[in-house]
């Protein structure tokens, strides 16, 4: 019998969760566990994560070329669309989708388009989480969950910010374990535009000059993940002496 890979263990833990929920009756909550479980399995089961390729974008970047300079609307709104997509059901792809958004659309209309898009999507997955997958992601990452929770009750948008900036946990696992936590979407989805923008234009500007991308681990370097995570902890640092410095102020009154 074939072993099972991650891909498929995730999409067996949803299945597991929504047979869970039926019982004899199907429910709101179950249809969309299943909805997502269907999405998944079809991008695996098809290798549509061919599509989402560093060589593939390579090879298809003349013709999708042509393609924009025909239909613009188009062809913004169906990348925004698979962009949304990729990030809400946490696929591998969002690295090469935000390179090819800066060879396709340039760097200040690929950075505005890029930010929209990969922050509703991380937005959706957050709200997924929240409302249907709760029981699933306290099962799975349950260890990590404890350590992100502490950190946005002690310090709320400021350590989002810090996970957005500075690796501490990969992109579509922060969204999933800020799902279970108390942040208001709305404030989740201001933090996540504003602290994943400087790494957006980071890729997006490195997709201008594609052809020369060998590889995705080669965009980042190891001196700018380290600026990333020092400009991340500033925010939670300069909270952190503020509140310090209040607690002295009250202490000598």
């Amino acid at each position: 019998m074939r072993e099972k890979t991650p891909d498929i263990m995730m999409v067996d833990d949803l299945y597991g969760a929504a047979m869970g929920h039926i019982g004899y009756k199907y429910t709101k909550q179950t249809i969309v566990i299943i909805v997502i479980a269907a999405l998944i399995a079809i991008f695996y089961v098809f290798n549509l994560r061919d599509y989402l390729s560093l060589d593939y974008i390579k090879e298809s970047r003349h013709k999708f070329s042509i393609l924009y300079s025909e239909r613009r609307a188009a062809v913004i709104a169906g990348y925004m669309l698979v962009y949304i997509l990729v990030t809400s059901l946490s696929l591998p792809g969002a690295t090469v989708m935000t390179l090819a958004g800066g060879a396709l659309f340039g760097l200040i209309t690929g950075t505005v388009i890029v930010s929209f898009a990969s922050t509703i999507g991380a937005t959706l997955a957050c709200f997924v989480s929240r409302s249907v997958l709760r029981e699933w992601v306290q099962g799975r990452f349950g260890d990590k969950l404890a350590t992100v929770n502490r950190g946005i009750e002690e310090d709320g948008p400021f350590y989002l910010f810090t996970l957005r900036l500075a690796p501490v946990f990969p992109f579509w696992l922060v969204n999933l374990l800020a799902g279970l936590t108390n942040m208001p979407l709305r404030t989740f989805y201001l933090v996540s535009q504003i602290g994943m923008l400087p790494g957006t234009i980071v890729y997006v500007n490195a997709g201008k000059e594609l052809a020369k991308v060998e590889s995705l681990s080669g965009v980042l370097s190891p001196g700018l993940i380290g600026s990333f995570a020092l400009l991340g902890l500033f925010p939670l640092a300069a909270k952190k002496s503020l509140a310090f410095y209040k607690s002295r102020k009250a202490d000598k009154i």
